[in-house]
């Protein structure tokens, strides 16, 4: 959830004269795309972080290659031809490699012919010369450079060679002018090669602070598994409110500001954090419970139709949308001789109990008519006690107005579940084995047109049922679809 990007955006303003820098690491051309770029703009617009500044990688690669060069002049690197898999096994077993002791000048050679693509360049990288048996496997003698042939989306063709993340990192952090970088701690191992690189090229040394990454219960953590995940159509994509990220969350109802401050809350911290999601949402429900408009959903399974008596005449009076924050604004109630409720309600009831209509006031049940067939009830008869006392009922029930020639508004309501059932998952779990079979039910229900007012992106409280997040229109059904949004609460 872009936690790092909070924690940099913080720290950046909590300082006069910080600067933000979201820099895309683009040496991969295989697997970087312009699209994915705009993606990760779009998600911190999102959350609200602007940065001040947007670089590329690829900015570099002249830069960086002169420092290669730098690197092979001062005996610090050397050209390697190792098989496949056979220079991570030798580095595994703290062997050297076979051409370790190859000369500068040959070394040279090789990296000419790796920057030109060539057949035999292509056998080649470039690794840097620390210590093949150092206790951190990190600084036995890694790559920096490696050729790919594979035109990069912002330079084409210009480049067969491309710096590694470990080699790149450093030496951008330090030329970018960086003084502070937070990473999560699975990179805490890579903490002293990053310090090397930077003292054999000479440059500044930059600050690192690493810190827990945010894992939450229930969660797919791997973005390989999260995109099987999608690949299968188990979701609807990247944004679909089941998936842990940013636009996911959102669309599920988030807010920037109890995301913001949950992750400010846990901080840097370096100790391992396995979160309940209950205590974000708990957090976000503190956000929209004052400001979420009250709207009252019926489910039109089975719905009840109900006659009232007692009232003179069908009437209409404006009602408090919010009822302890009157700036959230009004909407126009109808009081009628018929009315919706649901079926659930209904099958509760007795004759001659006594009930709160909420928002109207107090009535008595005085007939209830059942279908033969299935026994559910098909039609109730009240008679309207406003006098009567709402805190001696024990049934306080939603209703709808029912009146002709204005059609209520059809809704779908969306509830989701977690995408797998273990709190973790451990390596030797059968993912596939462990993913919950329904993740997602929709119930049809219908509200009062008033509803139409609320734009997408809008939270709201159906009363009863919770709160929902407006996500759109339906385009088959032409149905408003709103999504479930947890509240922290089992």
């Amino acid at each position: 959830m872009n936690q790092a990007a909070l924690l940099n955006e913080h720290f950046v303003h909590a300082q006069p004269g910080g600067k933000l820098i979201c820099r895309f690491d683009d040496t991969n051309p295989s697997k970087e795309s312009q699209e994915f770029q705009d993606s990760i703009l779009f998600d911190l617009k999102l959350m609200d972080v602007v940065p001040d500044v947007i670089s590329y990688s690829s900015d570099y690669f002249k830069t960086m290659y002169e420092l290669a060069l730098k690197f092979i002049r001062a005996g610090k690197a050397f050209a390697d031809d190792s098989e496949l898999g056979k220079g991570d096994q030798d580095r595994r077993n703290r062997l050297p490699s076979k051409r370790r002791d190859l000369s500068i000048e040959e070394t040279l050679n090789h990296f000419a012919e790796m920057k030109e693509g060539t057949a035999e360049g292509q056998r080649w990288c470039l690794r840097a010369r620390i210590a093949y048996d150092h206790p951190n496997g990190t600084l036995r003698d890694p790559v920096i450079y490696r050729c790919n042939l594979q035109p990069h989306h912002r330079t084409g063709e210009t480049w067969k060679i491309y710096p590694t993340y470990d080699f790149c990192a450093p030496v951008l952090d330090s030329l970018e002018g960086v003084t502070l970088t937070l990473r999560t701690n699975e990179y805490r191992d890579r903490n002293a090669q990053y310090e090397w690189m930077q003292r054999a090229l000479g440059l500044r040394a930059v600050t690192i602070w690493d810190f827990s990454r945010m894992n939450f219960v229930r969660t797919v953590q791997s973005k390989r598994k999260l995109g099987r995940i999608v690949a299968q159509g188990r979701v609807w994509g990247w944004d679909d409110p089941r998936m842990p990220t940013i636009r996911g969350i959102m669309r599920r109802g988030m807010t920037v500001t109890a995301l913001r401050d949950f992750i400010l809350k846990q901080g840097p911290s370096r100790n391992i954090l396995n979160l309940e999601w209950g205590a974000l949402w708990a957090v976000n429900r503190k956000v929209i419970d004052p400001v979420a408009p009250r709207y009252t959903a019926i489910d039109v399974q089975d719905v009840v139709r109900c006659s009232v008596g007692g009232l003179a005449a069908k009437y209409s009076a404006q009602r408090p949308l919010h009822p302890k924050n009157l700036a959230v604004g009004t909407r126009l109630v109808t009081y009628p001789d018929d009315i919706l409720i649901e079926q659930a309600d209904a099958e509760t009831f007795q004759v001659d109990e006594e009930i709160t209509l909420m928002g109207w006031g107090n009535a008595f049940i005085r007939s209830i008519e059942k279908d033969e067939a299935s026994g559910r009830v098909s039609t109730l008869d009240v008679e309207l006690h406003l006098d009567g006392d709402f805190k001696k009922t024990k049934k306080k029930i939603t209703w709808l107005a029912s009146v002709p020639g204005e059609e209520p508004i059809a809704l779908e309501l969306h509830t989701f579940d977690f995408l797998i059932t273990k709190d973790k998952l451990e390596p030797a779990d059968d993912f596939k084995e462990n993913l919950t079979p329904v993740t997602h039910t929709v119930v049809k229900a219908v509200t009062d047109r008033e509803i139409c007012e609320v734009q997408p992106g809008t939270t709201v409280q159906f009363e009863r049922k919770g709160f929902f997040h407006f996500d759109g229109v339906d385009q088959d059904s032409g149905a408003m679809m709103f999504f479930d949004v947890p509240t922290g609460k089992t």
